[in-house]
């Protein structure tokens, strides 16, 4: 059997990883059937720290195919350079299955391109919906799901996500890729990073703080509102740590709103943290800001409380469990929020850290007639 992985974004090295481990120790078992797995990169993320390095720490292969379609060019020119590339590939590998991940430009691309050679795809983290159509992101993952001949949830509400719109074959309930790597990677990120003393941090002393989606960096009122809560809640006893996206660095400057930031030493710009040591400033953070969904669950996997900086997210179980707290970007309801204190309990859905085992278990369990 013959796979091809298409990745091209950071939380996809991360998940991809897992999988990955999990193939090898299926071809390990069954040696007379082994998977072949030849990895696709689109270059979504082309910062160093944001790309080369991940791929070292989480011992991800070289890629087969390297594509460079990342940058701030827009969304339709990039959708196609990977269109293109990634269809070259397709035509000279001939897999079985195309895997794609998450809800990026690079898993819509990987599954246009599979579709078109009738090549049957399969979806990690399928089903999840924030029910926000301006997101580029919900477009991605709606047009990826129902493309997908398999699609594998994280979560019960993402199945039941998937039957509203008529779709109930192939759905595989797995648990989160995500939890499987908060349990493979934290242990070594205790024993490999050292991001807290070169920071100079102490645990729960801090907060963290990630901002990249399109409708916060891309808006000067939602990022400047952003930014001056941050300024408001840093303060020398517990400083605020800012890992930069690239994009987000950029409109920064665009829209002068580096002067506000340095008019507060304790609200700290960093430059991107790779995978280990973002764990640890998950971890160890106070609290955590983002407009990422990943983060948002990484802030659950580590126990530490969320404040999401949108005003929906598809991972609806960490609102209703009182880990995560929907801000939006109006600064005094970020304030407001981290004042709040909700009563917290425990998620069971993410499952048992063994979702990648069980993804593997059903691709090579079903065959393609029982996809579709």
């Amino acid at each position: 059997m013959k796979i091809v992985t298409i990745i091209g974004a950071r939380p996809q090295f991360i998940k991809s990883a897992m999988v990955s481990r999990a193939i090898k120790e299926f071809n390990t078992i069954d040696k007379a059937h082994p998977i072949r797995e030849y990895i696709l990169h689109t270059g979504q993320h082309y910062d160093k720290n944001m790309n080369d390095v991940f791929l070292d720490e989480l011992d991800i292969k070289k890629p087969t195919w390297q594509l460079h379609c990342g940058g701030l060019i827009s969304r339709a020119r990039m959708l196609a350079e990977m269109l293109t590339g990634i269809e070259k590939a397709l035509l000279e590998c001939q897999p079985d299955y195309v895997l794609v991940y998450g809800d990026t430009n690079t898993t819509l691309a990987g599954a246009m391109a599979a579709s078109q050679l009738h090549i049957p795809v399969l979806h990690v983290e399928a089903g999840l919906r924030s029910f926000n159509k301006q997101m580029p992101e919900e477009i991605n993952r709606i047009l990826t799901d129902h493309i997908a001949s398999a699609l594998f949830c994280p979560t019960y509400k993402a199945i039941e996500n998937l039957a509203k719109e008529n779709l109930t074959n192939g759905i595989f309930y797995t648990g989160d890729v995500m939890y499987d790597a908060a349990i493979a990677f934290g242990q070594m990120a205790e024993e490999k990073s050292e991001i807290l003393s070169v920071l100079g941090l102490s645990s729960k002393k801090f907060r963290l703080c990630t901002v990249h989606r399109a409708e916060n960096t891309n808006n000067p009122e939602r990022l400047t509102q952003i930014i001056l809560a941050l300024v408001e809640i840093a303060t020398p006893d517990c400083p605020v740590i800012f890992p930069l996206h690239p994009r987000t660095k950029i409109y920064l400057h665009n829209y002068n709103l580096n002067a506000t930031i340095a008019s507060n030493e304790a609200l700290r710009m960093i430059d991107p943290v790779n995978y280990l040591d973002m764990i640890m400033l998950e971890k160890n953070a106070e609290t955590i800001f983002t407009d990422s969904g990943g983060v948002q669950k990484e802030a659950y996997f580590h126990r530490t409380p969320c404040i999401t900086l949108r005003k929906e997210t598809e991972w609806i179980e960490t609102i209703e469990a009182g880990w995560n707290q929907l801000a939006g970007y109006n600064t005094e309801k970020i304030i407001e929020c981290l004042g709040n204190n909700p009563q917290r309990t425990e998620i069971k859905e993410y499952g048992d850290g063994r979702a990648s085992e069980k993804i593997i278990n059903a691709i090579t369990r079903c065959n393609e007639s029982n996809f579709i």
